[in-house]
């Protein structure tokens, strides 16, 4: 029997995620959900077995779909999510988890307590460069990392907007920091100074910061910096690079670098890490063998923890430890 799955949201992750499925051997792409039936049937039309609606109770009744993918701005969730939890259909929701704590807190509850399928779009951990970094880093002793998203600011009204995106620092770079626990393990205390340098006076309606950098002490002993910016004109550079004794090694979007003493060694992304998402996911629905997902709702919660702390210690001057 074929899958439905339903996609609410219509943007650009919408149809990354679309494309995917859509070409997925017993899976049928159900329906879209937008802001307005228009924009849901605009996305719908590309995909022959795909509907178009503007509620998502009246969709999830009248399709009964076996998974749905949440791909909505920070702003947007919680109601989504506690509606899927409550019927028990599992979900893959795209980062951040929200803007802050109190939405995915509650969320996060029910999804332990019931033990529904999640999964949320941190893809970095599914790229090459991430999985043979882990297993390199597994013979080695980190000592510090140094995680950077230096780019320009998105053009969408809603990101620029603390209370819309959350900031860089939840909004973009929280795939660093998901990328730095899912090597060297867990945040136990921030401290971050963020700032206000170019784009208020540059761009209307700017409440975000455009500068920010933030120190971490991990459980480990390490310590990291994940540093960020989007004053540049166009985009620049996103990564994590660790140091260990035996020398360092660098994961970006497209390679993983390995420098160590007298050596040079470049491995190049060949998998679409999108598509092992989609498929880790999808083969959870249908077998119940969750092994394949790399980052669950609870996983996804605790990158969420580190970054809005980084943003409460922004604001008040003072490190914050995770959990408190």
């Amino acid at each position: 029997m074929s899958l439905k799955v339903a996609i609410i949201g219509t943007g650009w992750f919408s149809k990354v995620h679309a494309d995917i499925i859509s070409g997925m051997e017993g899976v049928t792409l159900a329906a879209f959900v937008g802001t307005s039936e228009v924009k849901a049937e605009n996305a719908a039309r590309n995909y022959a077995t795909a509907k178009g609606y503007d509620e998502v109770e009246q969709m999830l009744d009248e399709i009964k779909p076996d998974a749905v993918y949440v791909c909505v701005p920070p702003f947007a969730h919680g109601a989504i999510e506690t509606s899927l939890v409550e019927r028990n259909i599992p979900f893959l929701v795209e980062k951040p988890l929200a803007t802050g704590m109190e939405v995915p807190t509650k969320i996060n509850q029910e999804v332990s307590r019931t033990g529904l399928i999640t999964s949320v779009g941190y893809h970095f951990r599914y790229t090459d460069a991430a999985v043979k970094a882990a297993d390199i880093l597994k013979e080695r002793k980190a000592g510090m990392a140094l995680g950077y998203w230096m780019g320009d600011m998105p053009q969408v009204s809603w990101w620029r907007k603390q209370e819309g995106s959350g900031g860089q620092f939840i909004e973009q770079t929280t795939h660093i920091v998901d990328l730095l626990r899912c090597l060297l393990g867990e945040v136990e205390e921030v401290y971050a100074a963020f700032a206000h340098r170019a784009m208020k006076g540059q761009v209307e309606g700017v409440t975000v910061h455009d500068v920010g950098t933030v120190t971490m002490k991990l459980r480990s002993g390490a310590v990291a910096t994940i540093s960020n910016t989007c004053i540049l004109p166009e985009g620049g550079q996103v990564g994590l690079t660790v140091y260990t004794d035996q020398g360092s090694v660098e994961v970006n979007p497209n390679k993983l670098i390995v420098r160590d003493k007298g050596s040079l060694a470049e491995f190049r992304n060949a998998a679409n890490p999108y598509q092992q998402e989609n498929e880790a996911f999808i083969h959870a629905v249908r077998t119940g063998d969750v092994s394949g997902i790399r980052s669950t709702y609870e996983d996804g919660f605790k990158t969420m923890e580190v970054t809005y702390a980084a943003l409460r210690s922004a604001e008040t001057g003072l490190p914050i430890r995770i959990g408190s």
